[in-house]
């Protein structure tokens, strides 16, 4: 930590600060670290397995299935981000992190949870164009295509994560190297701070409730016109199979902006809360998503649970 004076800890800025998690269960923390380390496991396992089932089946090399890989390689780089050291505090009851890692971690903590609703708006743009434009669909959806979308969803990502971190690393913090939190998230090391924070605050959630309202919106737009068209196909298997496939994205949709938006009213009403309920709020709305996302896809969209299954057929067989 650096001081400015002698006037004690009013002009004290941490630089090295404890993670804590759930402080409330510290008496069974080992306990508490059973369910988060088999919930790190299921999620690490899930995504990976299904990536490389995407990976190595040519008949899934199309944009839809390379984009839901995408998606689950950004889970993956979430998971990594705050797993290892959340598990690291429950065994040693607290780790230390720099400022500098801690920033690190709130960045690419938000920037995972934000590009997840950028590949779910990639994947609408997918079944516009297979469903209302079929005849078109390899011609609009090229590779390049593709690769422009995902370099502006990464760009935009940045553009609405960046600010929040960068305001952060501005900000002091006296009032205790403590954060009573699994993870850097914003607003648990906000709670640290010891100078006006309104900015923050204030460009967090403009940033935020923007960000969601504008793909929420355009999510709307998209599918409103899917089912419109898919109301309108003639052949009955084509119209179901469609609806299957935009019924399992909307299914991941519900999922990713319900937990995303509930928390940041959760967190609201419940100020007064204890860390513990903060921690597991947090928990329930960062890690459920990342878990179900695999599962959904890989039991409601067929052409992945065919090859998942022949790929155990094929390491399970003795010949």
């Amino acid at each position: 930590m650096t001081a400015g004076s002698s006037n004690g800890t009013a002009n004290i800025s941490y630089t090295e600060f404890l993670l804590l998690p759930f402080p409330g269960l510290q008496e069974s923390r080992y306990l508490l670290s059973i369910p988060f380390f088999l919930l790190f496991v299921i999620i690490i396992t899930a995504n990976s397995v299904l990536i490389h089932t995407v990976r190595v089946e040519a008949s899934l090399h199309s944009p839809m299935y390379l984009l839901i890989a995408l998606l689950f390689a950004v889970n993956i780089c979430g998971t990594s981000t705050i797993f290892p050291q959340m598990l690291l505090s429950f065994v040693l009851q607290a780790t230390h992190i720099s400022l500098t890692g801690c920033l690190v971690q709130m960045f690419f903590l938000y920037f995972s949870t934000a590009l997840d609703c950028n590949i779910l708006l990639m994947m609408a743009l997918d079944r516009y164009v297979a469903i209302c434009h079929p005849l078109r669909y390899t011609e609009i959806l090229t590779a390049r295509l593709l690769i422009l979308l995902t370099l502006a969803s990464f760009t935009c990502t940045l553009f609405v994560v960046g600010p929040v971190v960068i305001l952060a690393s501005r900000v002091r913090f006296c009032r205790s190297n403590v954060i009573r939190h699994f993870a850097c998230e914003h607003m648990a090391l906000m709670r640290l701070s010891c100078s006006d924070i309104s900015v923050n605050k204030t460009v967090g959630i403009t940033l935020r409730c923007s960000y969601n309202i504008i793909n929420l919106s355009l999510l709307l737009v998209s599918y409103s016109k899917i089912i419109h068209t898919a109301l309108k196909i003639s052949s009955g298997n084509v119209r179901h199979k469609a609806f299957h496939t935009c019924g399992t994205h909307l299914i991941v949709i519900f999922i990713c902006f319900t937990f995303r938006l509930s928390s940041s009213v959760v967190f609201r009403v419940a100020k007064s809360a204890s860390a513990d309920v903060h921690n597991l709020i947090s928990a329930i709305y960062l890690l459920f998503p990342w878990a179900a996302y695999p599962i959904v896809y890989g039991v409601r969209t067929k052409e992945i649970r065919d090859n998942l299954l022949k790929l155990f057929r094929r390491k399970c067989s003795p010949f």
